[in-house]
């Protein structure tokens, strides 16, 4: 994922409610959102060339979802694959914050990258750059390609546009949730953050919804599982850009 936008414990009817983005190269192989074949408990797509994915749930309410650390300068030899850190997670039976601790214990293993981890009761936060474990409060909350809420335009937009949506309905409409992550517009240059790329590129990477000739939001998705915990999770794909599918998966949580 390149923007995850939460509310965590502060909506009257969901516990928890998630709106991302996953930006990758458009020739990278990827399955669409599904119950995996080899552990059907599993709901999440997944990247074909290492087998991992970017966002994910159980059928037992584990919950995980990873950005990368926006960083040119670092080199993927000899690393291990980030998508492996969600995958593991929802594959496991560790509790989090042991996962995240274990995680933690492997800092250098990975390049730059950013997970959420839990369940829709508690959820923690780790970046191996930042290198602290941190239990995610009850409200709204974003993150891109830097730390958890560092106010890039992005960010910021989608977290003000998701907390007033959520505080004036009771009701949501799953429409509503991805229009505000479909928003294209690039942010003004004197907001951009540096983060060792070309100005022009910074601009282009700016928006929650990106589009590039070779680069883009490949789907978006929203989580929701309210206080008798039915899911819903829908997944929206994109072929450069365009609109390409819909899948959608409902279910209540199994307790253990």
């Amino acid at each position: 994922m390149c923007l995850i936008t939460l509310q965590f414990q502060r909506h009257s009817k969901y516990k928890l409610i998630i709106a991302a983005n996953r930006d990758e190269f458009y020739q990278r192989p990827t399955a669409d959102a599904h119950f995996w074949e080899d552990n059907p408990n599993i709901l999440a797509g997944r990247d074909l060339t290492a087998n991992g994915t970017w966002l994910g749930i159980t059928k037992q309410g584990r919950i995980a979802a990873l950005t990368n650390y926006r960083d040119p300068e670092q080199t993927t030899a000899g690393k291990k694959s980030r998508g492996n850190i969600v995958k593991d997670y929802l594959a496991g039976n560790a509790a989090p914050i042991e996962y995240i601790k274990e995680l933690q214990s492997q800092q250098h293993n990975f390049v730059g990258y950013n997970v959420i981890a839990g369940t829709p009761d508690e959820l923690f936060y780790y970046s191996n750059i930042q290198n602290k474990i941190r239990q995610i409060p009850a409200g709204t909350h974003g993150l891109s390609n830097e730390f958890l809420n560092t106010p890039w335009p992005k960010v910021t937009r989608t977290k003000t546009k998701l907390h007033e949506y959520v505080r004036l309905n009771d009701s949501l409409d799953e429409n509503k949730l991805f229009e505000m992550i479909a928003d294209t517009e690039e942010a003004a240059d004197e907001q951009l953050p540096g983060t060792g790329v070309s100005r022009e590129l910074e601009r282009k990477l700016s928006p929650p919804f990106i589009m590039t000739p070779e680069y883009g939001s490949r789907s978006s998705a929203v989580l929701l599982v309210d206080y008798e915990n039915n899911v819903t999770f829908t997944e929206r794909t994109f072929e450069k850009g365009k609109f390409k599918d819909e899948n959608h998966f409902s279910f209540q949580i199994q307790k253990e």
